[in-house]
């Protein structure tokens, strides 16, 4: 059962990690895929050509969500391309992490702007289209760092934890109008950042984990499946916790 057939979806910053993740669970289950990366062109032209092999439409956007201008340039581009718009996933990040003594204003505001300004970029850009057709899901990549926060992490911390509340704000601005707007937020996700890292060090962030594992990216796929499908129609406003049992 193809749960996204024929849906269009926008999801930012895909052409690795998490993102690469939700694009290919999007694609099994039929939905034509646009999706943005900022300098990784190589990765996201292979990532587009197997999207398009799984017999979906998709395409690779060079866009940088924390511009308003190129957030409004790249739906109109979208809207054209692919006729409309049904889900929109907001996972562009980056961080810069830091104690605050050590922490240059800078690294705080490029991290505000690509995490939570990217956020209100592309929800402006989408809402006209959502509310005219009265239906649309939005869904914001938050972190369990945005719940609980983390030293060394303000800048990040503040970012997400920012789009929490911008997303329980939108979900009841929009829901009158069937637009629904829910957040995720994941714990210890391996991927090909953490491959890097020394293996003794993730595993003891593993032992720390009641599931006694780092999450896949595919298990915030999932999550995100589940929220654009039509199975979460009467969820909204909602931050899903994806951290197999972190914060318990």
């Amino acid at each position: 059962m193809k749960l996204l057939e024929g849906k269009n979806v926008i999801i930012t910053g895909a052409s690795r990690g998490i993102g690469t993740g939700i694009a290919r669970v999007f694609a099994e289950h039929g939905a034509n895929v646009a999706f943005t990366y900022s300098s990784s062109e190589a990765p996201a032209l292979a990532l587009e050509k197997e999207l398009t092999e799984k017999g979906v439409k998709a395409k690779a956007y060079k866009s940088n969500a924390a511009s308003f201008q190129e957030s409004e340039a790249l739906v109109a581009q979208v809207l054209e391309d692919f006729g409309g718009i049904d889900v929109l996933i907001n996972n562009a990040g980056i961080t810069k992490d830091n104690l605050l003594m050590r922490m240059g204003e800078a690294d705080f505001d490029d991290v505000i702007e690509i995490n939570l300004k990217s956020v209100f970029n592309m929800t402006k850009a989408v809402q006209r289209t959502l509310l005219k057709q009265r239906k649309g899901s939005i869904i914001n990549m938050s972190s369990v760092v945005g719940v609980k926060g983390n030293a060394g992490q303000a800048n990040y911390a503040a970012s997400k934890a920012g789009i929490i509340g911008f997303t329980k704000s939108i979900a009841l601005e929009l829901g009158s109008r069937n637009i629904r707007c829910n957040a995720i937020a994941p714990g210890f996700i391996e991927t090909e950042m953490t491959e890097k890292l020394d293996e003794k060090v993730v595993q003891s962030w593993r032992e720390g984990i009641p599931l006694k594992r780092g999450g896949t990216p595919e298990d915030i796929a999932n999550a995100c499946l589940f929220l654009a499908s039509d199975m979460s129609s009467y969820i909204t406003g909602h931050v899903l916790n994806v951290n197999g049992g972190m914060m318990t």
